[in-house]
């Protein structure tokens, strides 16, 4: 179990994110228009999981925003925001931002994904929502750099994780 805060209050996850050098869990995630994706669909690419509780808070918002940015100048690099927000929010958020250079993924249907990257709430106001995490996977499908936000309302480190992606 992982602890992180929620405007000051303790709250769980399910454990630790995957380690650096370890091959990262697959998952299957479910799209915009309702089909699945999973990690081995980005096989050969360098992949960024931008995970975060719902889309509709101003810091998940903030995040996919900055990814959206960023990930316009990065090459051979799949941006993936993972939430459990339904796929309907998720495509009305990146629409009406104008969001085209990230993909909303959602975690709805069984919640697989939550459990494999241990990021899944276990308790408090937000349980059963993934936690603010970034996680950087290389080519060959191994975590390069993971970040669990120490304090939900905050944004997690681009910089740390564009530059992991450089290293990669």
């Amino acid at each position: 179990m992982a602890t992180v805060t929620l405007k000051g209050n303790e709250i769980h996850t399910l454990g630790d994110l995957p380690k650096n050098g370890s091959q990262a869990p697959n998952f299957t995630l479910v799209k915009t228009d309702l089909s699945t994706t999973s990690l081995s669909d980005y096989k050969g690419q360098k992949v960024v999981l931008n995970i975060f509780p719902s889309i509709d808070t101003g810091t998940c918002a903030q995040s996919v925003r900055q990814f959206n940015q960023e990930a316009a100048e990065l090459e051979n690099t799949k941006i993936l925001c993972i939430s459990k927000d339904l796929p309907f929010a998720q495509a009305r958020f990146c629409g009406s931002e104008g969001i085209d250079k990230v993909e909303t993924l959602s975690d709805f249907r069984d919640g697989n994904f939550g459990k494999a990257y241990n990021v899944a709430f276990t308790d408090g106001p937000l349980q059963g929502l993934l936690s603010r995490s970034v996680v950087v996977i290389n080519e060959n499908g191994e975590v390069v750099h993971s970040e669990q936000v120490s304090e939900t309302v905050d944004e997690p480190n681009y910089k740390a994780a564009l530059e992991a992606l450089m290293d990669a």
